[in-house]
């Protein structure tokens, strides 16, 4: 099995294979944790890491905490304002539109309606942000998280690929870059694929008709979300995506977006170990 980690998982000042391998370290054992609960009698596969955040990050940016709106480029702050209004948030009505105070005020309105912290949602909303930014509109970083991807597949050949956040993203351009790659599962979870403008209208191979395509080398597509994961915009990937099967699975108030929460989750245990053919 190959994870494709999303938004939040950079390793500084650490080589990018030790950064894939810590990764999966921390991750094996969520997994293990997630058969367990789904009460399966088999072991859960061992899980390798397609490593790519060390190709978006900023070095001019990197002091500056995760929370700080006021730090937005032009770019990412399109794609807040895309996140924001996907996830529900009314348009300004300030004459000054998607600037800083106005930003500020849809996240708090944000917060309270969905009983988030303000600091939580914007630590997210810039994590996104700065990475799908930065992924999207620098050809050269894009094409070489996309050949990282293509790699580790060509390098594991896993049954599954697991791909979270901002890593659907890569995983879905590597397999459509790369045809002659075969998985037999793929499992989107936290994906922020379809989400307008943003990043759906930005996707290579450009979406026909509002409609993204399968890549060829996918037997099966499974996408996996939880209601309150705010990346997860639109909630249901299917309506935009030939996915085979969405589903719903909670995992935690407070832990609504990590692939860790996702993999120690019983219903991904089983879309896992289910049979693929």
């Amino acid at each position: 099995m190959l994870a494709v980690h999303g938004i939040g998982n950079l390793r500084r000042s650490v080589e990018p294979d030790r950064a894939a391998a810590e990764l999966a370290e921390d991750w094996q054992p969520r997994l293990d944790a997630g058969y367990r609960a789904a009460g399966l009698d088999v072991g859960a596969p061992r899980l390798a890491v397609a490593y790519y955040a060390h190709l978006l990050a900023d070095v001019d940016v990197q002091a500056v905490h995760g929370s700080e709106l006021g730090s937005l480029t032009p770019g990412e702050r399109a794609v807040v304002r895309a996140w924001l209004l996907a996830a529900g948030a009314p348009e300004p009505e300030e004459a000054q539109g998607w600037l800083t105070a106005p930003l500020r005020q849809a996240f708090d309105w944000l917060a309270r309606r969905r009983g988030r912290s303000f600091d939580v949602l914007a630590r997210i909303a810039v994590a996104l942000a700065r990475d799908a930014n930065s992924y999207l509109t620098k050809p050269g970083r894009r094409r070489a998280a996309r050949e990282i991807v293509a790699a580790a597949i060509e390098q594991h050949h896993p049954r599954v690929l697991v791909a979270h956040s901002l890593g659907s993203v890569v995983a879905y351009e590597a397999l459509h870059a790369y045809p002659q790659l075969k998985v037999d599962l793929f499992v989107t979870v936290g994906s922020p694929l379809g989400l307008p403008f943003a990043i759906f209208d930005a996707l290579e191979p450009e979406p026909a008709e509002g409609r993204g395509t399968r890549p060829v080398g996918v037997g099966k597509w499974v996408d996996l979300a939880d209601p309150g994961d705010l990346v997860a915009v639109p909630k249901r990937l299917g309506d935009r995506f030939p996915v085979d099967r969405h589903e719903q699975c909670a995992i935690g108030m407070l832990d609504f977006h990590t692939l860790g929460a996702y993999l120690a989750h019983d219903r991904t245990a089983l879309t896992i170990a289910a049979p693929h053919d």
